[in-house]
């Protein structure tokens, strides 16, 4: 019995070590993927696009108007009255009175005469006067309506031209304003995949990183209690020394004995990578190991790596930690 309990132990401690040592590398593989995926996803975030004003840009377009109220005019304005065929027909009728007065005195006519001549006269010169008084009433006519007609046609235009250039304007504006926003909101979209996506793998590294810590401490757990097996069933038969046997249990066990109230000359050489403080020391009793030690102070490890034997003293894992324990 005592043989079976020490190679039941045996391989007990054999599985716990090669179990622990395997845990070991795919936890590490593990966290180091959980802070590669960590570090990547804290890089995107920095490079985020900054959130912008897509209607930044957007300008004052009412300058394009214009007042056109300077190309109006009054055509009519500068109609003038037709005086000169009055004052022409007024020469004439005094010309043709006195011409006929000189007349019938030279002939000796009577006044009714002269009086007939300068009435037929007078209204000959009156219709040439109403006929020039016409043909210039209806030239300003004709001027003023074509004035009237010409400006009404560069008044149109001006306003096509003038609402065609803030038409254009306008949407030579809204065009900028979506195009800035589709780029936004597609660089967004993408972004924010790209980081779910990689929030996702430090969440699964992060979880097998737990599972692999998991692993290893039940490994550590079943190699220790292998060893109390061995020694307990070599205390019993008594086959291989007794107390000898117990001692050598318990030497196996003290290899990673990191309590501070079995030490002695401590001193701190040095802090690890995470920040764990690195001693050397010296054991007070040589059945935990002789010479000069490098290690840790089981209180100041993080707890998941600590354990206790037998006696209440605490032991640490070192293949939890980035600190080497070693003699020097």
């Amino acid at each position: 019995m005592v043989v079976a309990g020490a190679i039941s132990g045996g391989l007990t401690i054999a599985s716990g070590i090669f179990g622990a040592s395997s845990a070991k590398k795919a936890r590490r593989r593990a966290e180091g993927e959980a802070r590669a995926r960590a570090a990547e996803l804290a890089a995107l975030e920095r490079s985020r696009q900054a959130i912008i004003n897509p209607y930044e840009g957007v300008k004052d377009v009412s300058s394009l108007a214009s007042d056109l109220t300077g190309m109006v005019s009054n055509p009519y304005a500068s109609l003038g009255v037709a005086t000169k065929a009055a004052e022409f027909q007024a020469e004439q009728a005094d010309m043709s009175l006195a011409n006929t007065l000189d007349t019938l005195q030279q002939t000796g006519a009577g006044a009714g005469g002269a009086t007939a001549l300068a009435q037929a006269a007078l209204q000959s010169k009156k219709e040439i006067s109403a006929n020039i008084e016409q043909q210039e009433a209806a030239n300003q006519k004709l001027r003023a309506q074509g004035e009237s007609e010409m400006q009404q046609i560069k008044m149109n235009e001006a306003q096509r031209i003038q609402e065609v250039k803030m038409s254009e304007a306008q949407r030579v504006q809204n065009a900028e304003v979506a195009g800035k926003q589709f780029m936004f909101d597609v660089r967004e979209t993408r972004e924010v995949a790209k980081m779910n996506r990689v929030a996702g793998q430090v969440d699964n590294a992060q979880a097998q990183a737990a599972r692999a810590r998991a692993d290893q401490t039940g490994a550590i757990t079943g190699m220790l209690g292998g060893l109390s097996s061995i020694a307990s069933s070599m205390g019993a038969g008594g086959a291989f020394g007794g107390g000898g046997a117990q001692a050598a249990g318990r030497g196996a066990l003290a290899g990673a004995s990191s309590d501070i109230r079995l030490k002695k000359n401590i001193k701190k050489i040095g802090v690890s990578e995470s920040n764990i403080n690195i001693y050397s020391f010296e054991y007070k009793d040589d059945k935990y190991g002789k010479g000069k030690w490098q290690g840790v102070m089981s209180h100041e490890v993080p707890q998941n790596a600590v354990l206790q034997d037998e006696n209440g003293y605490d032991i640490v894992d070192y293949s939890l930690i980035d600190v080497e324990f070693k003699q020097i």
